[in-house]
């Protein structure tokens, strides 16, 4: 039986990458062109900046990940790529290369929502069972997605404002914290003691997330300590927000393992590299959900990378998710 070789593409925000997987199972090749360094002097990601740099490295980038997999585009048996969501230029680099692929070596184009692809990175760690739960953390996202059946998705609750990296982001970035932030708060948090008490939003709908008062109560503490010339220590504040943010993930996952009562429970997203959240999930929810089986993604599938949509892909190819030339990037689109 022929091998089943599925090529994904990945350029939602400002990583270009480029990966091959065989049969849902191995991964042939996975290459990552980063653009942090670039974007960390303006503390953020600069749209068209990323979008250019996405033009320079893509070409680059499929060579190299053909070259590691030792396959060629004929051998090809589709080509995966994110249409969304994400920065608009960013992706449409993506998906015009994809479409380019596809329309000269004659191959299906299958389209994946970026959201689908993390949490099927962690079919690399194993292999998935259905109910499913999936806790997605990023920063661009926070939503729970339950998944009854492989590739069907219904999103419990969503953040009604700031995403949970963008959070870990602007708060790094009122500690004089290095980009990307949410790196450094969770370095520094391991140094401090959560003793600060900082504001858990209140939001509609007991699955959706809100984290922008959470981050205005740490500026306000900081304000206010400035303004009466008090002492604090960043690595508190560091660790008593994290604190909470991360009680409020886990509150809400929590509550919805409990009336769902999932197979397994999958974290994904960029956020999922965070130690205490990670440390929280492997040492409270494993000992309190027996009958769940809950799975963390090695940190190299944490972050944007194609990986992961050439893996959703796969499953997509298979359930017979395809597209023709006139599909095009999305920078929001719904998961279903």
């Amino acid at each position: 039986m022929k091998d089943r070789l599925i090529l994904g593409i990945e350029s939602s925000c400002d990583e270009t990458a480029v990966a091959i997987v065989k049969n849902e199972t191995t991964l042939l090749s996975s290459v990552v062109s980063s653009q942090v360094n670039v974007h960390k002097k303006f503390g953020g990601v600069i749209p068209e900046v990323a979008s250019r740099i996405h033009v320079e490295n893509i070409s680059v980038v499929l060579e190299e990940a053909l070259q590691q997999a030792n396959v060629t585009m004929e051998e090809i048996d589709a080509i995966a790529f994110t249409q969304g969501p994400g920065l608009i230029g960013s992706l449409h680099i993506g998906v015009q290369a994809a479409k380019t692929l596809a329309w000269a070596y004659q191959k299906p184009l299958v389209p994946v929502h970026h959201i689908a692809g993390h949490i099927y990175a962690n079919a690399f760690v194993k292999k998935l069972e259905y109910p499913l739960m999936a806790l997605v953390v990023s920063g661009g996202h926070t939503e729970l997605v339950y998944i009854p059946n492989e590739y069907e998705f219904q999103v419990l609750g969503a953040t009604a404002d700031d995403a949970i990296g963008e959070a870990f982001d602007k708060v790094g970035r009122v500690l004089d914290l290095p980009y990307p932030g949410g790196v450094y708060i969770d370095r520094l948090a391991q140094q401090g003691t959560p003793c600060y008490s900082f504001t858990k939003p209140k939001v509609e709908g007991e699955y959706n997330f809100s984290f922008s008062g959470l981050k205005s109560s740490v500026l306000q503490f900081l304000q206010r300590c400035e303004r009466t010339q008090q002492t604090y220590k960043k690595e508190d504040v560091a660790a008593s927000f994290q604190e909470t943010a991360i009680s409020i993930l886990l509150e809400k996952a929590r509550k919805a393992i409990q009336e769902y009562h999932p197979k397994m429970f999958v974290l994904a997203g960029g956020v999922a590299a965070n130690s205490g959240l990670r440390n929280k999930i492997e040492n409270e929810f494993v000992k309190e959900f027996t009958t769940t089986d809950f799975v963390i993604p090695p940190l190299s599938c944490c972050t944007d990378n194609a990986a992961m949509i050439a893996m959703a892909g796969s499953i997509a190819y298979r359930h017979e998710v395809e597209c023709d030339y006139q599909v095009g990037a999305k920078c929001s689109m719904n998961l279903k």
